[in-house]
């Protein structure tokens, strides 16, 4: 039966993405850490990976290019090169061909060579050119003497011996492949090792495989013979030993030991005879000197627990994770109507029944819960793509830029994420380019030459707010002020900072001397704004001249399901989202003023609130029979508050967000909509429009 390799696949592509980005973010702090041994590490791993899976689909481009690149790697490892700027470019320009070749191999073109081929050839230079002098290894281990130089060595006979772990055949691996590899090296000799075959009853098929010692009488380099087992070296035990060293090796045979790969420390990786330490061994066998007698303590499980928790995850695709989100929303829907109906139940009658519905309330919204937790991604998500940015742009900007991060564990429901993406991206952007001024006239004015770009994300509330800060040099008032009156905006010199700010968010306004392919065409802080807007969240702007800019986002922490108020107006019910309300009260007949014509303030306690009503908003009509109780509740957003005036609180509950637009169409005011217990559509009021219109009009 033809096994279809897609899904095998689909789950490599994932992988090799993560383990991209994951090296992205290692190259970026060995520029700034120098060559840590544990970093280093965690970047070949990733490049290792990412060859094996390659290798295994048959995807040559990208296997080629790994190859390179882990070659390199090797180096850094073993302390004959430093990651330097140059290396540190061209390995950074890896990632970014490897995400492209992945592409095109999704997209069913696997050897689109044409892509890399610029990119290996400069690898190519690198390893052949001298070695740049490397200072010791940062590492968390005694310092170990340097090792030898092994990919140039070759011998005229060379011994394998190999022995699969059983990991290799549960994940499905051919181990005849390296047969089929090392054959075309030239004649080789097969010997079997029945070592580890039990008798006959005790016979295990899981634990019972045999090992080989291979002999190839052939003049080859060491590094050829490796590379049949690159692709499985974490999943075996394995020697390669040459005899009869041509002139051009670096150390004879007979000095070095055969070394476990999976137990081999990491001052030996580079040892003549031994192949990689197991890269999931290293960080623990680094930090255990090794006995006298040349062998490590710790055994291949050991040291792979000791590096890390043992953490467990399944890829499901998000489809089926929306699919179940609607079904609890519509279960959450169901259990509603169950609790309403059951208020007209006798209580001493249907004590079981009321029990048992009080039960389902508690557990559909455990349930919820752990349903919505499930989509909810920390910010890191979006947090990880900045570093490699920011140190892209201000090197075409000629600028020093230091990025700090806080609160990357922040968590935020996966749709917010998705959508948060560019204007983040855009507002770091400007931060860089607008922002900060360049090293000498940082230093002209007193300021560090290295400007400092901060993003913290945190709770408040029911919201995430995401803050961009940088100390440059701040906006100017006048300058926006006067490129607004030329565009025709109404503007005056009274105006307060706070509302200035906002001019940059009009359409084509921009303050840029000139236009770069970075900024200053006027187009994107409208975009960033709509797409805020669209998400229900809303964004500010704080500014000093010469201290620098702060850009607050307040987010929904998810789109799917919101805790609200509802209220009554006429015969229609609204809910208003709980993380805006701040008090509900009945004033009294001389809390409400009248001011300015027909606008009303409400007096809460020290502060006057201007005060709507809610049916007047919304048009609804009310019968001659409406009972009205006065009520108010106070909503705030940015620090700014609304009264609006309903007709009756009616309760509070978590409601399943509706959405109307993609059904119907846009309505001012109106968030979307979601169902009641008894059936009715209830609406989902838009705070921050309603407060925005309020300021308008005022």
């Amino acid at each position: 039966m033809a096994i279809d390799m897609r899904q095998f696949q689909a789950t490599f592509f994932a992988e090799s993405r993560e383990g991209l980005d994951a090296m992205e973010s290692g190259l970026l702090s060995l520029e700034a850490a120098g060559n840590d041994l544990d970093t280093v590490n965690t970047i070949f791993r990733a490049a290792h990976s990412i060859k094996g899976g390659a290798a295994t689909f048959g995807f040559k481009a990208i296997t080629n290019t790994t190859h390179l690149l882990e070659t390199l790697l090797d180096q850094v490892r073993g302390g004959k090169r430093s990651v330097d700027a140059e290396l540190s470019d061209a390995l950074l320009a890896s990632v970014d061909i490897l995400r492209e070749l992945l592409g095109s191999a999704e997209a069913g073109n696997p050897d689109d060579s044409g892509r890399s081929e610029p990119l290996n050839a400069r690898l190519s230079e690198l390893l052949t050119g001298a070695p740049v002098a490397a200072p010791a290894v940062q590492a968390h281990s005694p310092a170990a003497p340097a090792p030898s130089p092994v990919e140039g060595a070759s011998a005229t006979h060379w011994q394998v011996e190999f022995a699969p772990h059983e990991n290799m055949f549960i994940t499905g691996n051919d181990p005849l492949r390296i047969l089929r590899e090392l054959a075309r090296l030239g004649s080789m000799d097969v010997n079997c090792d029945t070592s580890k075959l039990p008798s006959l009853t005790d016979l295990d098929p899981h634990t019972a495989y045999l090992a080989w010692t291979l002999e190839l009488p052939v003049s080859i380099k060491r590094a050829h013979i490796a590379d049949a087992f690159s692709w499985v070296e974490d999943e075996c035990d394995l020697r390669i030993e040459g005899v009869g060293q041509a002139a051009q090796g670096t150390v004879a045979a007979a000095a070095s030991a055969p070394v476990n790969v999976a137990t081999a420390p990491p001052a030996v990786v580079a040892e003549p005879v031994a192949v990689t330490a197991s890269p999931a061994a290293a960080p623990a066998a680094s930090a255990t000197p090794a006995p006298a007698d040349g062998k490590s303590n710790v055994t291949p499980m050991a040291a792979s627990k000791a590096a890390e928790p043992a953490d467990s995850s399944i890829r499901v695709n998000i489809s089926k994770v929306d699919a179940l989100i609607n079904l609890v929303g519509e279960l959450v829907i169901t259990q509603a109507m169950l609790k309403q109906q059951s208020n007209a139940l006798d209580p001493t009658l249907h004590e079981k029944l009321l029990n048992g519905l009080t039960q389902l309330d508690r557990n559909t919204r455990d349930l919820q819960e752990a349903v919505m937790s499930v989509r909810m991604l920390p910010v890191e998500f979006v947090f990880s793509r900045f570093p490699r940015m920011v140190r892209d742009l201000a090197s075409r900007l000629g600028k020093r830029v230091n990025l700090r991060t806080s609160g990357e564990g922040t968590e935020l429901d996966k749709g917010v994420i998705e959508r948060i993406v560019d204007p983040l991206v855009h507002l770091v952007r400007n931060s860089v380019d607008h922002g900060l001024e360049t090293p000498d006239i940082r230093e002209a004015t007193g300021k560090n030459p290295v400007g400092t770009v901060t993003l913290n994300a945190s709770h408040q509330g029911g919201h995430i707010v995401i803050e961009i800060i940088d100390d440059g040099r701040g906006l100017n008032r006048e300058k926006i002020l006067a490129k607004a009156a030329e565009r025709g905006l109404p503007v005056s010199d009274q105006m307060p900072d706070g509302d200035v700010w906002k001019l940059i968010f009009h359409p084509g306004l921009s303050t840029a001397e000139q236009v770069t392919d970075v900024s200053g065409r006027g187009v994107g802080m409208d975009v960033v704004k709509q797409n805020i807007a669209a998400l229900g969240g809303d964004i500010d702007i704080e500014s000093v001249l010469g201290q620098g800019t702060r850009v607050t986002i307040r987010l929904p922490l998810t789109l799917a399901i919101l805790d609200g108020m509802t209220v009554s107006v006429g015969d229609e019910i609204f809910v208003l989202p709980l993380g805006y309300v701040v008090e509900s009260l009945q004033p009294g007949a001389g809390d409400i003023k009248r001011v300015t014509g027909s606008n009303r303030v409400l007096k809460v306690r020290s502060e006057y609130v201007p005060i709507h009503d809610m049916g007047e908003v919304f048009n609804v009509p009310r019968g001659p029979d409406t009972v009205r109780l006065g009520t108010v509740v106070v909503v705030e957003n940015g620090g700014r508050k609304l009264a609006l005036e309903v007709d009756e609180l009616v309760g509070q509950q978590q409601v399943v967000v509706k959405s109307i637009e993609s059904n119907y169409k846009r309505i001012n005011g109106i968030a979307g909509a979601t169902i009641l217990g008894d059936g009715r559509v209830a609406l989902i009021v838009d705070i921050v429009s309603i407060i925005r219109a309020q300021q308008a009009a005022a």
